[in-house]
Parts: C-alpha cells; structure tokens; sequence
C-alpha cells in the first residue's frame, strides 16, 4: 500500500541524506544540513508499505510562492508511478492551496512535472540568482 504523509516525524532522515548526497543538486549536503531544510519546509515522505521509499519538501510563504526541492523516488522503485503520485499529493496538499506561484529546477524529469501545469519560465530573462560556492 502506497501513502504519502506530511508528517516530518515519520520521516527517515538517514536514508534522505543517504540517497541526497550522492546526488547532483544536493551531493555532499550533511545529515545536519538536511535536518535543517526538513525543519525550513513543508515535507512528503512517501512510503510502501510504511517504508520510506521517497520524498519531496516545499519551501513557501503559503500564498504567494512555493519552491519545489528534493523530489526522489529510490531507483528500485521508480517507473511505477510513484513520482506522479507524490507530486499530486503535493499539489493537493491544503495548506498550499493558496499558492499561485509555483517554480522547480529540473534536469531531466520535465515530463513528470509538465504533468501537473509546470511549465518552461515565461520570462527566463527576468530571473537572476546568486550561488555561494
């Protein structure tokens, strides 16, 4: 049985540091650091049979704008459907409801997020950002 909860206690922070290190947006962040953007933001854990097998969390004001950040679904179980399914709860979620703004980063899962209205920027031109390095 799949489920997705919003409950950070039932959250496996070992195994998302373990799967986020490794990966190219988040390799090498600490388990203090992904405890610290857990505690930043709302949270998805998805779980098959009550064990963890993904996450997504969302950094948001709750009216105005939401960030969608560290969406993983574990290699094992990907291609059934499970990534479509945290996304919608996600979107479904009630305190988000007010949003109107949504953005992500992507490297190559457009398809899934073209799914829920996402969308290339409209004026690219008009973003800036500032990496710490």
């Amino acid at each position: 049985m799949i489920t997705v909860s919003t409950d950070k206690m039932k959250l496996n922070v070992p195994f998302i540091q373990h799967f986020l290190k490794d990966i190219y947006w988040a390799a090498g962040r600490t388990i203090e650091e992904v405890q610290k953007t857990i505690d930043s933001s709302i949270c998805f854990g998805i779980y098959l049979d009550h064990v963890q097998i993904g996450f997504a969390r969302v950094i948001t004001d709750y009216v105005v704008f939401a960030y969608v950040m560290d969406v993983f679904i574990t290699e094992e179980h990907r291609g059934n459907g499970y990534s479509s399914i945290l996304i919608h709860e996600m979107m479904q979620e009630p305190q988000l409801q007010e949003v109107k703004i949504w953005r992500l980063a992507t490297k190559d899962a457009h398809f899934l997020y073209q799914k829920f209205g996402f969308k290339e920027l409209a004026h690219p031109e008009r973003m800036m950002e500032k990496i710490k390095i």
